[in-house]
């Protein structure tokens, strides 16, 4: 499945009263609301994925991922989204206190433009892109930022391609340092043709860099299908890992649909003091809201590990 972009509304009329932290009653009513679910890690969904259950709207979309107990969001396309939705996004996702995920920066590097290239061109046009996310990023409360470097330059020899990845990344981290930003790199495993491929050559390319605005997206599905040893390689490259993305594999779909041992995953990311986003960023294996229910029951059923 290629990278694509990837919330009911609860009335409580009258005083709020807490049993417990396991219901929540409203007083002028017989009705009996449970309580949002706590979960251990900051999973964030992402537009679309609820929205038989919540509506197509994006704000009530988020309120519901909100009363279901997720902490976080994600959303790809958040740099072509209207400005006044962008700004009303990030005013939700403050007022229901939930961390705003990665977006993509537009035309980030990829294959029309390559960064492994080093041409002058490419360079303006991805740092056109990183000076436009930082605004993005104000309106939304985002911190992290994907960016994908683009194809192999065939011509030229792979050192010299890394130089010239690392040299347009630090340029582009001079941007996001004075704001407090993150670029992501992301590894991915959708063509051979990709220049970013593994993560250990993600972590080399980071220590390059050299800035706390590069980091590594690790995402699990991309890097299962390219490396396998999951939990291994996320040891070894921990210390530039800024962003965790989840999809099983085959499928790309929820956990518990594929090979990935999830509830293990999950488990040692949390063991490692991980508080940042885990992005869910796959889709439901089943239509309608009888798959979005199972999206939700997945999450519940591979968090519960403690």
């Amino acid at each position: 499945m290629k990278r694509r972009n990837f919330i009911q509304k609860t009335a409580l009329t009258g005083g709020a009263i807490s049993m417990g932290g396991a219901f929540t009653y409203a007083e002028n009513s017989k009705t009996t609301i449970m309580a949002p679910h706590k979960f251990n890690l900051k999973y964030a969904p992402h537009l679309g994925m609820f929205e038989n259950l919540a509506g197509k709207d994006p704000i009530d979309q988020l309120n519901f991922m909100a009363d279901q107990g997720f902490t976080a969001f994600e959303d790809n396309g958040m740099m072509n989204r209207d400005v006044a939705l962008q700004t009303k996004m990030g005013e939700t996702l403050a007022k229901r206190g939930m961390t705003m995920g990665v977006f993509v920066i537009q035309k980030g590097g990829n294959m029309a433009n390559t960064l492994a290239a080093g041409k002058k061109e490419y360079i303006d046009i991805f740092l056109d892109g990183c000076k436009k996310a930082v605004e993005t990023a104000k309106r939304c409360n985002a911190k992290w930022m994907t960016v994908v470097p683009g194809g192999f330059e065939r011509i030229l020899p792979t050192g010299v391609q890394d130089g010239h990845v690392i040299e347009a990344l630090k340029r582009g981290a001079e941007i996001f340092e004075p704001h407090g930003l993150v670029m992501v790199l992301e590894p991915l495993s959708d063509s051979p043709d990709l220049y970013l491929q593994n993560s250990d050559q993600t972590y080399m390319i980071c220590k390059g860099v050299d800035s706390p605005s590069c980091k590594i997206l690790f995402d699990i599905y991309h890097m299962q299908k390219t490396e396998g040893h999951l939990i291994h390689n996320m040891g070894l490259t921990w210390d530039e890992i800024a962003y965790i993305q989840i999809g099983d594999n085959p499928g790309r779909k929820e956990p518990t649909t594929g090979e990935i041992n999830y509830k293990n995953v999950f488990k040692w990311i949390h063991e490692k003091g991980f508080t940042g986003v885990l992005g869910m960023e796959h889709g439901n294996s089943k239509e309608g809201k009888v798959g979005e229910q199972a999206v939700i029951d997945a999450y519940k059923h591979e968090d519960n590990f403690m």
